[in-house]
C-alpha cells in the first residue's frame, strides 16, 4: 500500500471484491473505527436514481457510471472516504490512495450469496468471478499495483484482522503535499 499520492489531508479508500466477501461489513466497522466517511455505491444509486434501469437478469439496478462518478467528485477530493462497491474500474484512479480486494473462499461465498437468496444465474457468476479473481485483475489493472492489496474475508478473525491492517495503514499515511 502506497504512501500519500495527493494533497487530500486524509486518504480514501476503495474496498471491493465479489459480493458477499464483506464489503459493507468492513467498510462499516472500519469507518466507524476510523471516523471514515462509508460510501456505499449500490445505495448511493438507489438513493440518487444513479442508474439506467433494472437488469431483471442479474436482479440489480444497471449502474451509471459518469452519473457515479459525477456525485462523488467533491467529496472525493475531500479525502476521508471509505467507497464500498464490487466493481473498481470505472472511478478515477487519483481517487484512491489504497484498493482493498476481499476475496472470501468459494464454499463460504456460495452460502452467504444462497442466504442472500441469489437466483441461480447471479449465484454461479459471483461465484466463478471469485473463482478467477475477476476483482482482483480488474483493480492490478486499474491502479498501480502498490496501492492494490488482497485480503481474506472469511471468518470474523479475518474482518477483525483486516481492520487493523488498515486502520494502521491510515495512521502511518501520510499526503505527498
Amino acid at each position: 500500500m502506497v504512501e500519500g499520492s495527493s494533497k487530500r489531508k486524509r486518504p480514501n479508500i476503495l474496498v471491493t471484491g465479489t459480493p458477499g466477501t464483506g464489503k459493507t461489513t468492513l467498510s462499516t466497522a472500519l469507518a466507524e473505527s476510523i471516523q471514515f466517511r462509508h460510501i456505499n455505491v449500490g445505495d448511493l444509486v438507489k438513493d440518487k436514481n444513479l442508474h439506467d434501469g433494472w437488469d431483471d437478469e442479474l436482479d440489480c439496478f444497471i449502474l451509471n457510471e459518469d452519473l457515479v462518478c459525477d456525485e462523488l467528485e467533491d467529496v472525493m477530493e475531500e479525502g476521508g472516504n471509505i467507497v464500498d462497491h464490487h466493481g473498481c474500474d470505472f472511478f478515477p484512479e487519483r481517487w484512491f490512495d489504497c484498493v482493498v480486494v476481499l476475496q472470501t473462499d468459494n464454499t463460504v461465498l456460495y452460502d452467504r450469496l444462497s442466504h442472500r437468496g441469489y437466483n441461480e444465474t447471479k449465484l454461479s457468476n459471483n461465484v466463478e468471478c471469485e473463482i478467477f479473481q475477476v476483482i482482483l485483475e480488474e483493480a492490478k489493472e486499474s491502479y498501480p499495483e502498490d496501492r492494490v492489496v488482497a485480503l481474506k474475508s472469511d471468518t470474523i478473525e479475518d474482518m477483525s484482522r483486516n481492520i487493523t491492517t488498515l486502520t494502521d495503514w491510515v495512521s502511518n499515511w501520510h499526503s505527498a503535499s
